[in-house]
């Protein structure tokens, strides 16, 4: 896995996100919305796609689009 690949993923997901609009740096809540519902998409996309469960808690304290590439991140590593 990486941010690269991992920001694709991202935008694939939401309808909100055109392609190739995100940077590691960017801030969640100024690209998008980021509300209840984009969470619970993006906890299940997590779920599906890289097998790892993160919870609200974790979530909500990624502020940036590389603080969720690093949290996503450890989980993965944890599991192998």
């Amino acid at each position: 896995m990486n941010i690269t690949d991992f920001i694709s993923k991202i935008e694939e997901e939401f309808e909100d996100l055109q392609p190739n609009s995100l940077v590691p740096s960017d801030v969640l809540q100024e690209k998008f919305t980021w509300d209840s519902i984009n969470a619970l998409i993006f906890l299940a996309h997590v779920n599906v796609e890289y097998d790892v469960e993160i919870t609200a808690e974790e979530l909500i304290k990624s502020i940036t689009v590389q603080d969720l590439y690093d949290l996503v991140s450890s989980k993965v590593q944890n599991k192998v």
